[in-house]
């Protein structure tokens, strides 16, 4: 098959499209043929990428762990797909990711794909989706007629966690730079905050729940604005002080069946949509990952 390929350490100079050997599945796994694959900027600088659980050096590797596609081969001792089913999710971090065509993937790491929903923008939505999720209900117990801050609230990540928080019946405020105004009202903050204009402490009285995708000094700051019995929830880095009455959660995200369901669910009937905000051919792997370092808003996807 054809896969982008990284060799060694050195950031996006390394991955080059090249002839790789056809994945072998485990027992639990499927293969997808790869429609769309989504992926992290700083997915390079990931031990999982250069190692396997064992420690164990796994190179050459392939990037982009959200994957979107059509079950091609199911492994024995897997349940739930048969070939030819449409399916999203995420591959684990130790093992080759989707900028290929064909990817073997833990089953449980997989929900059905309903077919209103494209792969490009499927492929927008498990890690980003599945990271919002955790963050408002898994750990931050949002509820509704709470109010809730999203930093960063017109990004890939952000976007979708207005979404899901709008639909809640949380009140929601978005953060960000001036032109993630319009994307975060678009899907359904009630207030947006331009963190380039005022101090957000200045524009936001306290509230029940910080979910934070920036980190920075804003994280820190945001602890002072945290109800009391409230939470401040990051996915990007450890919250440096802890809410006076509140707490502080760190979390990785995790890989969910149920939850991807949900997800697929809001998608498949229009209640979700993904920000993707720009889309590279697989021969063009380094570009979408240099475009993102860039700082194109939303998701940047992989078409395989």
């Amino acid at each position: 098959m054809r896969a982008v390929r990284v060799h060694e350490r050195g950031g996006t100079e390394g991955l080059v499209l090249e002839d790789a050997p056809d994945p072998r599945p485990a027992t639990g796994d499927v293969v997808v043929r790869v429609h769309a694959a989504g992926f992290v900027p700083d997915e390079l600088d990931w031990p999982g990428t250069w190692v396997d659980r064992a420690g164990r050096d796994r190179t050459p590797s392939i990037p982009a762990h959200d994957v979107a596609g059509v079950v091609a081969e199911v492994a024995y001792g897997t349940a739930g797909f048969a070939v030819g089913d449409r399916v999203f999710g995420l591959t684990d971090w130790h093992r080759d990711g989707a900028a290929a065509e064909y990817v073997a993937v833990e089953a449980r790491n997989l929900a059905h794909l309903p077919g209103s929903v494209g792969f490009t923008e499927a492929a927008a939505l498990p890690l980003a989706g599945l990271t919002c999720w955790q963050a408002l209900f898994v750990h931050g117990g949002l509820e509704p007629g709470r109010t809730v801050v999203v930093h960063g609230g017109g990004g890939g990540v952000g976007s979708l966690a207005v979404r899901l928080a709008r639909d809640a019946g949380a009140h929601v405020i978005a953060t960000g730079r001036a032109r993630a105004a319009e994307v975060a009202m678009a899907m359904g903050a009630h207030a947006f905050v331009d963190l380039e204009g005022r101090r957000f402490e200045d524009a936001v009285e306290p509230v029940d729940l910080v979910f934070d995708t920036i980190g920075g000094d804003l994280l820190e700051r945001s602890a002072s604005r945290i109800k009391p019995g409230g939470a401040l929830v990051s996915g990007a880095v450890p919250p440096p002080v802890e809410p006076p009455d509140g707490r502080a959660v760190y979390f990785i995200v995790e890989p969910d069946r149920g939850q991807l369901a949900e997800l697929a669910e809001r998608a498949g009937d229009g209640r979700l949509r993904a920000h993707v905000g720009a889309v590279y051919p697989l021969a063009e792997t380094r570009a979408a990952f240099e475009a993102k370092h860039t700082g194109v808003p939303g998701k940047v996807v992989i078409e395989v």
